[in-house]
């Protein structure tokens, strides 16, 4: 994705706005190529929390790798919901069907479900109106307890600050995970993601602590996993001896630096072997001298 595009309705929330925009301006300023923009059906429109936002009233040309995220607003019920026009659900369909993905932020489902967007695809929403939005679009699949999902390219998230968990995983599919941990560090945020589904990335899985110590020491490790990191250098780069660094590296992720290492390798070979590299080419291409070293980890994985 490159061009991020909020749709903006009457008595949006604040913070299902700004935690999803927060992460991609991050992610911006490290160099991913995010540009933002904001479209309403009328020029001013003031959020749930009484503040007036400047939107734009025309769509800017959207192709199959940019986004569209409807923020959530407040209601009492999802049949309160302000009334997208027929013009705007369109856009949301047309963009989905050429290719292109959308996204929803607490009761913004609603408008993915008027657009049809959401039949016969998993979605979810805050838990307050997760009983409603089934009733409203029977052919949704509704998960409950969940603070994201995707299903061909429609993503929805739970309640308000889920925003910024949403906003995480599609920063980590466009730019891998390391992107997505380094704008979470930037904005204090945990990289978490849905509980429900397999933590797929050890640099997500393992950066849900709060040691700054250990979290320098991955930035090192994620940057260059696939060439030697010996420990006495890893330590003094962080400034630490090498047994702190391997007492707070196993208290904060469960590992020690070279097990970690070894992970984001294998997951790295995974993901080559799975694109059709050989093991051997795989095994090289992350960094191990040997290729058996590969396959008996593969092997104590399976």
């Amino acid at each position: 994705m490159s061009h991020v595009v909020f749709l903006l309705v009457p008595g949006v929330h604040l913070l299902d706005l700004a935690g999803p925009a927060q992460v991609f301006s991050t992610a911006a300023g490290f160099g991913h190529p995010y540009t933002l923009s904001y479209v309403a059906e009328q020029p001013q429109v003031t959020t749930a929390q009484g503040l007036p936002l400047v939107a734009g009233l025309d769509w800017p040309e959207l192709g199959p790798g940019d986004l569209i995220v409807v923020p959530g607003w407040r209601a009492v019920t999802l049949a309160d919901a302000p009334a997208l026009g027929s013009a705007t659900l369109k856009v949301l369909r047309d963009h989905h069907a050429g290719g292109g993905t959308v996204a929803s932020v607490c009761a913004g489902a609603e408008a993915l479900g008027q657009a049809g967007l959401l039949d016969g695809r998993r979605c979810t929403t805050h838990h307050d109106v997760q009983d409603e939005l089934a009733l409203r679009h029977p052919g949704a699949v509704v998960v409950r307890d969940v603070l994201f999902t995707a299903d061909d390219r429609v993503i929805t998230s739970a309640g308000i600050a889920s925003g910024i968990d949403l906003a995480l995983h599609l920063v980590a599919t466009d730019h891998g995970p390391a992107a997505a941990a380094q704008a979470a560090r930037e904005m204090v945020v945990y990289a978490r993601r849905n509980g429900h589904e397999p933590q797929s990335s050890a640099m997500l899985r393992h950066r849900s602590h709060l040691d700054d110590t250990v979290h320098r020491a991955q930035n090192l490790i994620d940057a260059r996993f696939d060439r030697p990191l010996p420990l006495p250098a890893l330590a003094a780069a962080v400034g630490v001896s090498e047994r702190t660094l391997t007492r707070l590296f196993g208290r904060a992720t469960g590992l020690t630096p070279l097990r970690y290492q070894q992970t984001l390798r294998l997951e790295r070979a995974q993901h080559l072997i799975s694109h059709g590299a050989t093991i051997d080419a795989a095994a090289r291409s992350v960094g191990f001298e040997d290729p058996r070293m590969l396959r008996r980890l593969r092997a104590r994985t399976v």
